[in-house]
């Protein structure tokens, strides 16, 4: 495999020899002549292998290691060792060094050393993806077979190999983060990690720490460097869930470091450069955000290369079936649980109910059923109460109507236009156009129904 290789040693001849070794294998080499120019070639460059001289004037090659191991924990790092030093070798390999090799080089020794190297942090990485993966449930793409999810599924797929920025907005539990990992998973950047930063989670004093990472001693507690999510996304894909709780402070320092892709770490003076897909969600209208004075306008037209939204539950509700089939699987597999199945006025009762809280609820509600009936055919005796309350508009027919007309026709309305847009994939124009609407008047209809 062909890598970036940087070679610490202060000695010239011994770079040289390196390097034309290395070269000749395919690799790139990046030459140092001391540990602290090799720290600064590593910042905000994509290395795969360093190889480092135990001996070298001012900071030594201990020392270098020990800066490697807390912010470059995953490349692999081979020591170089002169005659009489091989008990310090092996201290390093303690303290974290892959591998050593002595003085005088062997071009056979360098060769399969660097190899091995190399396949152990390609093998590291594929364990890591594998166990994300399989921590994430192993959902790579948003399921359902209705126009609104099949509309959003091609979205994706033609913006995924892009690096275009990406926006995607809905209601908590719709599966927003679940297509933020499509995006990656479609890119050409799906080999680098996609790291995600929860805004809302994080404290405002903390997260520019948490975004930009700090330098030893930048505040009280900060006992070590760190690196910040915008460094550890080089190459690949930072997600920025819930943008919209960020604070207007930090949103200027964000909008920034998107511009420009630079920045200083939180104490620190030296700038770094990222390479970064950013992809934001948010479960609020930032119009209306930015509108009220809590939310950046330039910050938001930014990040709205690309806007996606994910529908809510309620206007797909014909995947309601596939989502439950899928949750059962899921779950049973995961806990040991026996499968369970729905009769058929069960599932029409699950279909008729909102799902205030979407796929997450959903997914909550059959969790529960499984703890409760694993192994059992599930009928409308089983429900819970809290899901057996109809969608709201969602009356049989001739049943707890209001008395009040224009009540009752608002509520057809309603239900009408849901079915509707459903239809339609979630497409104002085209839902406008079946029904035989302009379609101003259709969008006004519609966001005064909420349903948009």
């Amino acid at each position: 495999m062909q890598a970036r290789i940087l070679v610490v040693d202060d000695e010239l001849d011994i770079r040289v020899s390196l390097s034309g070794i290395l070269e000749d294998e395919g690799h790139t080499v990046m030459e140092a002549d001391s540990g602290e120019a090799g720290l600064t070639a590593m910042a905000g460059k994509e290395i795969d292998l360093v190889f480092l001289d135990i001996w070298l004037p001012g900071m030594d090659g201990l020392a270098v290691l020990e800066r490697l191991r807390q912010e470059w924990p995953d490349i692999p790092v081979i020591m170089i060792s002169g005659h009489g030093t091989i008990e310090t070798a092996v201290s390093a390999i303690k303290n974290g060094a892959h591998d050593f090799i002595e003085k005088p080089l062997s071009l056979e020794k360098v060769v399969i050393t660097a190899n091995k190297a190399l396949e152990f942090s390609k093998l590291k990485r594929e364990n890591r993806d594998l166990r994300s993966r399989v921590k994430t449930d192993v959902v790579q793409e948003i399921s359902g077979s209705s126009g609104a999810i099949a509309s959003l599924r091609a979205q994706i797929d033609r913006v995924a190999p892009t690096d275009a920025w990406v926006l995607i907005s809905g209601e908590n539990g719709t599966g927003k983060e679940i297509v933020a990992r499509s995006l990656h998973v479609k890119s050409r950047r799906a080999k680098r990690p996609m790291i995600a930063v929860n805004c809302a989670a994080i404290p405002e004093e903390l997260i520019e720490s948490e975004l930009f990472g700090h330098e030893k001693g930048a505040f009280t507690g900060a006992e070590q460097a760190q690196r910040g999510k915008f460094e550890l996304a080089h190459k690949g894909t930072l997600f920025l869930d819930e943008i919209g709780d960020m604070s207007l402070k930090t949103q200027a320092k964000v909008l920034r470091i998107l511009q420009e892709q630079s920045f200083e770490r939180v104490g620190g003076r030296k700038t770094l450069n990222v390479d970064v897909r950013v992809i934001a969600a948010t479960n609020k209208d930032l119009p209306q955000e930015i509108q009220a004075g809590r939310f950046r306008e330039d910050l938001y037209y930014r990040l709205k290369v690309f806007p996606l939204e994910v529908p809510p539950l309620r206007l797909r509700m014909q995947d309601v079936p596939d989502l439950l089939q899928e949750f059962v699987a899921l779950l049973s597999r995961e806990h040991g649980f026996k499968p369970l199945s729905f009769t058929p006025e069960a599932l029409r009762r699950l279909q008729s109910y909102s799902w205030p809280g979407n796929v997450r609820e959903l997914k909550n509600f059959v969790e529960r059923m499984l703890i409760m009936y694993a192994g059992d055919e599930v009928g409308p005796e089983h429900l819970p109460g809290d899901v057996e309350a109809p969608m709201a508009g969602g009356h049989e027919r001739g049943v707890g109507w209001d008395d009040d007309f224009k009540n009752a026709r608002a509520r057809f309305e309603k239900d009408f236009l849901t079915q509707k847009l459903e239809q339609c994939g979630g497409n104002v124009a085209q839902t406008a156009e079946q029904v035989g609407l302009e379609r101003s008047y259709l969008y006004r209809k519609l966001k005064g129904y909420g349903l948009i």
